[in-house]
C-alpha cells in the first residue's frame, strides 16, 4: 500500500521531521473544520482554487523538482472536478448516535503534468477561504473512489488513516478497497456494527480529549484540520519549509496560504511500517 510523506514539528509523532518541498510564501492560513458534505458550490470552489495560476505554477515546479519534465515544459493542468475525500469519523468511533462512519477531510483534484505525472491537490476549507494546502503524488484518491463506486455504487468511499485502509461503506456493510483494508476486515468485508466494534476497540481511547491524545502521542485523532497524510517522511524532497505538527492517522496539517503548499510524496509501506 502507499504512505504519505510528510514533515512534523513534533518529536512525540512517529514521523522523522524531515524536509518538505515548501514552495512560495509561508502566510498561513488558520484550519476551520470542515463542511459536513461536499456540495455542487464547494466542489467548485475547490476547482477553482486548484485551477488558480498560483497553484499551477507551484504544480510546475513540483512536477520538475527531480528533473523528469523542465520547469518549462511542465504544463500542468486539472483534470475532471474536485472529488471529496472522507476519513473514518471520530464520532463513529465514539458511538455517536446517528454519526456517519466517516467525515469529509478535504476534496481532491487530479493534476498532471505533460509527461504524464500525476497529484492530488488537497484543498480544504481556511479561515481565508477554499485553500490547496498539500500536494500528493499519485492518484490514491481518485483511484479508490473508482473502485468504491465500482463495487459499492452510491456507497461512501473513506479511509482509515491510522491503517492506511480505504473501504466503501454502504447499506450496512463495509467493504474493502486495498490489502490493508483486506486486513482489516477480510476479503468479504464486515457489518457496519461490526466494523464500529474494530475501530471503537482501536482508537476508542485515543479521540479528542482522551489522556493518549492529550499526551500528544501519534496514532489517534486530530481535530479536523487541513489533512496530512502520515508515514514515513520523505528525506528526498527539496527545501524546508515551515514544519507542520503532525498526529500519525489524524487530520493534523497546518494549511499554508497561497503557494506555500506541503508537497507530500507516497512510499510503500515497508515491512517493519505495517
Amino acid at each position: 500500500m502507499t504512505m504519505r510523506a510528510t514533515a512534523t514539528a513534533t518529536a512525540a509523532a512517529v514521523l522523522a521531521a524531515t524536509a518538505v518541498l515548501a514552495l512560495g510564501g509561508p502566510a498561513a492560513a488558520a484550519p476551520v473544520p470542515q463542511p459536513p458534505a461536499a456540495t455542487a458550490e464547494i466542489r467548485a470552489a475547490a476547482g477553482q482554487a486548484a485551477a488558480a495560476p498560483d497553484t499551477l505554477a507551484t504544480l510546475s515546479r513540483f512536477f520538475s523538482r527531480e528533473g523528469k519534465v523542465s520547469l518549462s515544459a511542465a504544463q500542468p493542468r486539472i483534470e475532471g472536478e474536485a472529488i471529496p475525500v472522507n476519513h473514518l469519523s471520530p464520532d463513529f468511533v465514539a458511538g455517536k448516535a446517528g454519526a456517519p462512519v466517516a467525515r469529509l477531510e478535504f476534496l481532491a483534484s487530479k493534476a498532471v503534468s505533460s509527461d504524464g505525472q500525476q497529484a492530488a491537490l488537497w484543498t480544504a476549507r481556511t479561515e481565508a477561504g477554499w485553500q490547496v494546502v498539500n500536494i500528493a503524488t499519485g492518484d490514491d484518491e481518485f483511484r479508490y473512489a473508482q473502485s468504491g463506486a465500482e463495487k459499492l455504487p452510491g456507497g461512501t468511499v473513506f479511509r482509515e488513516p491510522q491503517i492506511d485502509a480505504w473501504y466503501v461503506a454502504g447499506g450496512g456493510r463495509v467493504l474493502p478497497l486495498d490489502e490493508d483494508a483486506v486486513r482489516a476486515v477480510g476479503a468479504g468485508g464486515t457489518s457496519l456494527s461490526g466494523y464500529r466494534a474494530r475501530v471503537t476497540k482501536a482508537y476508542g481511547d485515543k479521540l479528542p480529549g482522551s489522556a493518549y491524545a492529550e499526551g500528544g502521542m501519534a496514532g489517534g485523532f486530530a481535530e479536523p484540520v487541513a489533512a496530512a497524510g502520515s508515514g514515513s517522511a520523505d528525506s528526498g524532497a527539496a527545501g524546508t519549509g515551515a514544519p507542520v505538527t503532525v498526529v500519525a492517522g489524524g487530520a493534523a496539517g497546518l494549511a499554508l496560504g497561497g503557494a506555500g503548499f506541503l508537497a507530500l510524496r507516497r512510499f510503500r509501506r515497508s515491512a517493519a511500517g505495517s
